[in-house]
């Protein structure tokens, strides 16, 4: 058991992997998915972005955000929900970077990899050999 304290109202509670947060919060939380997903329902919302959610529900930002990158919306019926990117903070629909951000990264890591290579070349060239005469 992992016993740890509400993120958000200090009390204890044990961790696991369905809740991040203790009973009461947890309550709090699916009340306003509820609200949330009451709201997303109609299809006149169906296309609110989630400031415009949060603004209509009085649901906090970072509380849809973590509900949307939970899985609990599916992002093909709401084509103006999105969350950000966890590197530059622009708005992606999946992963958890954007494109540009991944190939940055990738772009970096070939870096790294040729620079490794080099390295190993590098010290190759430079192995000196002994041999035994008898």
């Amino acid at each position: 058991m992992d016993l740890q304290n509400c993120p958000k109202c200090d009390s204890l509670y044990v961790k696991n992997k369905f809740r991040d947060v203790c009973e009461k919060c947890w309550k709090e939380e699916e009340t306003a998915y509820d609200t949330v997903a009451k709201f997303m329902r109609k299809r006149e919302n169906r296309a609110a972005t989630v400031i415009q959610v949060v603004e209509a529900t009085g649901v906090p930002e970072d509380m849809i955000l973590k509900f949307i990158r939970a899985g609990r919306f599916q992002l093909t019926q709401f084509p103006n929900f999105g969350y950000p990117c966890d590197k530059c903070g622009s708005v992606i629909r999946e992963g958890r970077i954007c494109v540009s951000c991944a190939g940055e990264l990738m772009a970096d890591l070939r870096t790294v990899q040729k620079e490794e290579q080099r390295k190993k070349e590098m010290a190759d060239r430079h192995a000196t050999f002994y041999t035994h005469k008898d």
